[in-house]
């Protein structure tokens, strides 16, 4: 009997206790159960039953899940706790990605009948999500300007007698009809300002094909706004001629659309601002903002206008250093030279730069910007398709236009007394030029501008009389040297592989004008704290 009991206690162990692990759980569970061989024994009779009933009950629902899946379809998962039904996914199919769409220059077929390839794509359907234009990215805030630069139209709609006073003073016409642009050519631009322009709206025909409406404008090539909005007020004012440029001003209605530069400069051997802007970044890398040099820094050709002829007299004299660094660039002895002083990317080396207006706008303050210098703006009078969008005191630092010289003075001061500030400056004006002024943005703001443009037209576009058809082949495979290399480089591969970015409607008026009081009152305070420094100069 006793011998018995030891091998019932042993069998116990083994099934319930396995390591010491269990032992106290299984010795508080079991313990009144096995005060007897009876009872021991008819536990152990239930456990066996529980086993094999365990077991069998296994075999019959695998069956039953292998039988059902092969004669019903699976059915939804069902979670009772909320109701809510999850209905299985059917496992994805691995598709081959869809080869890039690549367009080369066909120079050889144009060039012996000097007509343009009729085997562009005329349709546009990007690799990613083709279905749904609603999942492109926001469009930077900028964009929101184009809705500003239309709106002496957005009531009236815009005829073609309004496009016609335009002529006045543009360069040329451009007809975009079914997607192919066609050029009447009124009078020669200054330099290659209308080849690079031209150049860059049929890089956005092949970027985006069959996606930009048809149209006709006037681009007037000139650098000063023409179009006086004091002409076209009041109830009995004709409607404003619709004048596309580079650039505008408060006074006037011009339409302000990406300048050439953006494309190459050839004259000045400035590279395409994509190859440009790499560049800019390596030569960011070079000297880090704390090792630069503590001093303000501009290279420019003061005999453009006066107020860069008044500059110059902050440059460091034997009687006076006014923290500048200031030196007039000759584009003659340059280009002789090769350009080796003019290396926009071996330029930041000050922790400060110096933009200032030419006769109007000018094409360098993206490069300025891009510096990671602390940019100094000497109170502008126009802007560009972008630069609404910067803000004193977070990406630039305004420099009275009357008081230069004691205004760099009193920003490098500033500057090199709190330096993490400075290059926090620095950096976001950086960032907002490598970041939301990339090349497809640019092409980007393009595409919107000139759709919106057109969404106002209120005749049909026509192929004009005199008008030139114009493709990239037209251009590129007459051209020569810097002008043939450098649209060669900004060449639009093909179409492009998302949609553009998605334009955000309007500001409200009360926006706009939060906008504007912001910009005031950041400018009030920095004069502000200049007229103290400088208050506090004079006392000691």
């Amino acid at each position: 009997m006793s011998e018995k009991r030891t091998s019932m206690q042993r069998l116990k162990r083994y099934l319930w206790l396995g390591s010491g692990a269990f032992r106290h759980f299984a010795d508080s569970i079991w313990r009144p159960f096995l005060k007897s061989p009876a009872r021991s024994s008819a536990a152990l009779l239930v456990l066996a039953f529980l086993l094999v009933s365990a077991f069998l009950s296994t075999r019959l629902l695998d069956s039953s899940a292998s039988s059902s899946s092969i004669s019903a379809a699976p059915r939804p998962i069902v979670n009772i706790a909320t109701s809510h039904v999850y209905p299985r996914k059917p496992p994805a199919v691995l598709e081959r990605p869809r080869e890039k769409l690549e367009i080369p220059l066909n120079c050889t077929s144009y060039n012996p009948g000097r007509t343009c390839p009729s085997n562009y794509p005329t349709s546009f359907r990007p690799e990613q999500d083709p279905d749904a234009p609603s999942a492109a990215a926001a469009c930077p805030d900028y964009f929101r300007w184009i809705h500003e630069d239309l709106k002496p139209w957005a009531r009236t709609g815009i005829t073609r007698d309004m496009v016609e006073r335009a002529k006045g003073t543009a360069n040329f016409r451009l007809a975009i009809v079914g997607g192919r642009a066609y050029v009447e050519t009124f009078q020669k631009s200054f330099q290659t300002r209308d080849v690079f322009t031209l150049w860059g709206i049929l890089q956005l025909l092949r970027r985006y094909p069959g996606q930009v409406p048809d149209l006709e404008l006037m681009f007037d090539c000139v650098d000063w706004p023409v179009v006086q909005s004091r002409l076209h007020s009041g109830p009995n004012a004709t409607g404003p001629p619709p004048l596309f440029r580079y650039c505008g001003d408060d006074a006037t209605l011009d339409i302000v659309f990406p300048d050439w530069s953006f494309w190459g400069w050839p004259e000045v051997n400035i590279k395409p601002w994509e190859s440009l802007l790499r560049d800019l970044k390596e030569g960011n890398k070079r000297v880090k903002w704390m090792d630069r040099e503590p001093y303000a820094y501009w290279k420019g050709n003061p005999t453009v206008a006066a107020t860069r002829q008044d500059l110059l007299k902050c440059n460091v004299s034997d009687k006076q250093d006014w923290n500048a660094r200031v030196f007039a660039q000759d584009w003659i002895r340059e280009s002789q030279q090769g350009y080796k002083q003019s290396d926009l990317a071996n330029q930041c080396i000050h922790r400060y730069k110096i933009y200032i207006e030419g006769s109007a706008w000018s094409v360098s303050e993206k490069y300025i910007l891009a510096c990671d210098s602390v940019t100094l703006v000497v109170k502008p009078h126009y802007y560009d398709f972008f630069t609404r969008g910067l803000m004193p005191v977070h990406h630039y630092w305004p420099i009275r236009e009357d008081d230069k010289c004691r205004s760099i003075k009193f920003a490098v001061d500033w500057g090199n007394g709190h330096k993490q500030k400075a290059q926090a400056l620095g950096k976001a004006a950086s960032s907002y030029v490598l970041e939301d002024l990339r090349m497809d943005l640019v092409y980007d703001y393009m595409f919107h501008l000139l759709n919106e443009y057109a969404k106002l037209l209120r005749f049909k576009p026509v192929v004009p009389e005199k008008a030139v058809e114009f493709c990239s082949e037209h251009m590129a495979c007459q051209a020569e040297g810097l002008e043939k290399k450098f649209m060669e480089e900004s060449l639009v591969k093909g179409p492009a592989d998302t949609y553009p970015c998605k334009l955000a409607p309007p500001y409200d008026a009360l926006s706009l004008s939060a906008i504007r009081r912001r910009k005031e009152n950041s400018i009030k305070q920095v004069e502000t704290w200049e007229n103290k420094y400088w208050d506090g100069r004079n006392k000691s």
